[in-house]
């Protein structure tokens, strides 16, 4: 690949599209699912969403059933539980698979990061979060259990903010 950018992906609704729509943005994308012990997590990431959208940022939510079969949700469910529970109007993409021999093309990228540990590798569970800059560089790996509004993301997503 030659870039984030370039990986094929699709939308909910299977719309196909890439992350160039999103070139020159900060991005945290997240594996995300409907019957987690973490999924209150889609409120604050909501609230980032709503916080740092005019300033060149957004949240894109992968829907992934890899973990405990937290997700059986077909599409239309999926975003109509994002939506009504947790009012979400960041993007969602098609339920895809982020470890394993299936993963999707964009995760083989984003698991090459290392979190703060210094540990790349495979998810570990439900909501974890890559932080992407404007340039499409990951610069930010949050563990499932990282809050999304908590300091070391928000400190990380103004750093990585367009200027």
């Amino acid at each position: 690949m030659s870039s984030l950018y370039d990986v094929p992906l699709r939308t909910i609704d299977g719309r196909p599209t890439s992350l160039s729509e999103y070139k020159g943005k900060a991005l945290l994308l997240v594996n995300v699912a409907s019957k987690c012990g973490l999924t209150p997590q889609y409120e604050g990431l909501e609230r980032l969403q709503q916080r740092y959208a005019d300033r060149g940022f957004t949240v894109l939510g992968f829907p992934c059933n890899q973990f405990g079969g937290q997700e059986p949700g077909s599409a239309e469910e999926i975003e109509t539980f994002c939506s009504t529970t947790y009012g979400v109007t960041f993007p969602l993409f098609e339920k895809a698979d982020v470890n394993g021999e299936n993963r999707q093309p964009l995760y083989v990228e984003l698991t090459e990061a290392a979190d703060g540990d210094g540990e790349a590798g495979d998810v570990q569970w439900n909501f974890e979060k890559f932080l992407v800059d404007a340039e499409g560089t990951v610069v930010g790996r949050f563990r499932p259990r990282t809050e999304p509004e908590s300091d070391e993301v928000i400190n990380a997503i103004e750093a990585s903010l367009p200027a």
